[in-house]
Order: structure tokens, then C-alpha cells, then sequence
């Protein structure tokens, strides 16, 4: 009698905060009043040459995920520095290579991608990439596009959730999932199409630092705790993040599934991602950097043990 037939690997890239930004002589002047105008003095400091090479460095990425042989690639967040029109035109063109690409794509919204209100009102982010919000369970859906979910044949699933909303004072920029979202998540994981899977949670606010610490107050998610509560109990999974703009991994005690923060894919000198490989039920990881030129990945894999 012949044994199980493996599945074969599914390969993921995962990216983040990528920033496309025009410059500010690109903003209409009737969006400056707010949150906007301190957004402006921070790229003014020098913020924005941090990202000014961004939709170039993008292009390159594209050719990463065709070279990797990437089936997945998914984006935490922060397509944009202000969320302008302009910007998420911009960003939808310069990520058009890797859609056009074999791998599918998932994708949640950032905090620059909702930046005032009036962007959420205009639903700019439905508008630019609600074309790739799909859903297969669109019933599960409490918050508009949200939860997304994705089955990828039939080892991998992929659950989406907003962490990000408008902060109209100027020095906070805290996220929140929303309870009706949790709840989903709750409700979705239980469901026996999801179970054997292992379960990408994606949710563009990193739940913890590096070191496993909170975020402080005016710059973390507000409701870590009860989002690490309801996802505790993934046996075969990882949580997705970004909003900090450094690529690193983390395992919390009594949290089931590992952290990835992707950090930032285009920020000079910090850019970073994470290619990661399903099989098995587990999880191996490559840590991703640009070298000057172009992306590639570190020799270096950690494969996440157990998941029994």
C-alpha cells in the first residue's frame, strides 16, 4: 500500500510598506489641511528620500518572484505615503509586473493607505485594489472587504483582516482590528475548511516588537492582545505583518503560530521581506535584502520545528 503523497511546496513572498510617494507638489492643495500637512513636514525631514527610489526597486521585485518561483505574494500594507490618488495610481502600475505575474496576491490595507477620512470616504484603496480583495468565503465578510479569505489548494489558507484606520492626530498612528473582525476570525478558523491548512494571518500592524515587546500606544495595534488570543490556537500557521519598518521574526509563549514583520520592501538601507516555504505543514523561511541593485535572498533558512 503506498503511503500519503506529499504536497508540493507552496511558495510565498511576503512584502510590505512599500510607500509610493510623488512628491509633495503632487498633492492637491485641498487635501493639505490635517493629518496631510504633518505627513508633508515628515517627508520634507527626509522621510521621503528614504522611499524616492521605490517604484524602481519595485520592478526588480517582480523579477525576484519570477526567479523564486513565487506562487503567493502578499503585501501587509502601505502602498502609499499619504494616500493620494496620484499615489495609488502610481502604486497600482508599479505593482501591475507582480500581478501580472503566475503568483496570486493578497493584500490588506495600511495606515497611509487610509490616512484621513476623506480617503476612506472616497474608498481610494477599494478603487486602486478592491479588484484583488477577492474572498471564498464572501459570507464571513463583517466589514465591508473584510475578513478576505483564500484557500490555496488544499494545504494553504490565507486570512485577511483591517488593522488600519484613519488617525486624524497628527502624532498618533495606531491601529485597531475591529471586535466584529476578530470574531470572524474566530468563527472562520473553527471552520472545517480550514482545518489541515496552515493559516497566513495577515493584518498590516505587527502585533509586538522584535524583542516580543507591545508597540507603544501611539504607534502599535491597540487590541494586540485579543488578536494573539484568537489566533493562540493555530496549530500550522504564521501571522503576517508590517507597519515597522524592520524585517525580523518572533515567537511569543502560548502563541501558536510565529510573527513575521516584513518590514519595509523599499526604505534605503532597511528594505527587507520574507520569502517562506510551505510544506508539510511547516514553515521554512529565507529573510530577503537588497544589495544595491537588485533583491535576493540569504543563503541562510530557519525551518520552523514541530507542527505535529
Amino acid at each position: 500500500m503506498h503511503g500519503a503523497r506529499k504536497a508540493n511546496p507552496v511558495r510565498v513572498l511576503h512584502v510590505s510598506d512599500v510607500h509610493i510617494s510623488l512628491g509633495l507638489r503632487r498633492v492637491p492643495l485641498a487635501d493639505w489641511p490635517g493629518k496631510r500637512l504633518a505627513g508633508g513636514i515628515n517627508l520634507l525631514r527626509g522621510r521621503g528620500r528614504r522611499f524616492e527610489d521605490a517604484v524602481s526597486k519595485l520592478s526588480r521585485l517582480a523579477e525576484l518572484a519570477d526567479a523564486e518561483r513565487v506562487e503567493l505574494v502578499i503585501c501587509s500594507g502601505d502602498f502609499t505615503a499619504m494616500g493620494t490618488a496620484s499615489e495609488f495610481a502610481a502604486a497600482r502600475e508599479a505593482f501591475e509586473p507582480i500581478l501580472e505575474s503566475p503568483a496570486e496576491f493578497v493584500c490588506v490595507a495600511g495606515n497611509h493607505d487610509l490616512y484621513t477620512r476623506q480617503v476612506v470616504r472616497e474608498r481610494r484603496f477599494e478603487k486602486y485594489f478592491g479588484d484583488l480583495l477577492q474572498t471564498d468565503f464572501p459570507a464571513a465578510r463583517v466589514d465591508g472587504s473584510w475578513p478576505t479569505v483564500r484557500l490555496f489548494g488544499n494545504h494553504v489558507a490565507v486570512i485577511a483582516l483591517n488593522s488600519a484606520r484613519p488617525n486624524p492626530a497628527p502624532w498618533v498612528s495606531s491601529g485597531r482590528i475591529p471586535a466584529e473582525e476578530l470574531t470572524a476570525l474566530n468563527d472562520i478558523l473553527g471552520r472545517p475548511e480550514i482545518a489541515g491548512r496552515f493559516v497566513f494571518v495577515v493584518t498590516h500592524y505587527a502585533p509586538c516588537l522584535e524583542d516580543g515587546s507591545p508597540d507603544t500606544p501611539a504607534h502599535g495595534l491597540e487590541n494586540a492582545e485579543a488578536f494573539l488570543r484568537t489566533c493562540a490556537g493555530i496549530e500550522r500557521g504564521a501571522i503576517l505583518c508590517g507597519h515597522v519598518h524592520r524585517t525580523y521574526r518572533v515567537r511569543l509563549p502560548a502563541i501558536g503560530p510565529q510573527i513575521f514583520c516584513a518590514g519595509s520592501a523599499t526604505m534605503h538601507e532597511l528594505e527587507g521581506f520574507w520569502l517562506l516555504e510551505v510544506e508539510d505543514g511547516r514553515v521554512s523561511a529565507h529573510r530577503g535584502r537588497w544589495n544595491g541593485s537588485r533583491y535576493e535572498v540569504e543563503p541562510e533558512v530557519d525551518i520552523e520545528p514541530g507542527y505535529r
